[in-house]
């Protein structure tokens, strides 16, 4: 991260958008996960903008595309599931992109090119957020090859730079 960051607080214009969008996103009216005219300042990184809410980092853009950080909770629990087998997990946890051979459950419907949140199977815990490959029918057929990418994980520059605000 840069020395000086660029943080500043959304105009009520720009803050409206956006929400807008991550609600779009998720599939989910942002009243129910944010209250009314939330305070949301940005900060802006190399290559990758942090939505503060109400002095919480709960938004990320990287390359153009919004998704929940992993310490976002009420998001989170809205996006359909991929639960890995423990075997998967360090490799999840490394970045790496999910593989069918390595999912035990796929939990809710979706698109191609859907936000999906990564769980583990023993302890349920959030390890990473991606983007599906394939919808969700030809998804639960698939026994080899890349079904999700991955995009924000723990571990990750902005799990780090979360974990330091």
């Amino acid at each position: 991260m840069p020395k000086n960051p660029r943080r500043r607080f959304l105009r009520e214009k720009e803050a409206k958008r956006l929400l807008l969008e991550f609600s779009r996103k998720i599939g989910c009216d942002s009243e129910k996960i944010f209250r009314p005219k939330p305070r949301i300042e940005v900060l802006e990184t190399q290559g990758t903008e942090f939505f503060f809410v109400d002095e919480k980092p709960l938004i990320a853009r990287l390359n153009g595309l919004l998704f929940p950080t992993l310490v976002f909770n009420k998001a989170l629990s809205l996006l359909p599931q991929i639960v890995v087998d423990m075997g998967a997990v360090p490799y999840v946890c490394s970045g790496a992109d999910i593989m069918a051979p390595g999912v035990c459950n796929i939990t809710g419907a979706f698109r191609e090119n859907d936000l999906l949140l990564v769980i583990d199977e023993r302890h349920g815990k959030p390890l990473a957020v991606g983007i599906t490959l394939f919808d969700s029918q030809n998804m639960r057929k698939m026994e080899h090859g890349k079904i999700v990418k991955n995009i924000h994980h723990i571990s990750d520059n902005i799990w780090s730079a979360i974990k330091k605000q």
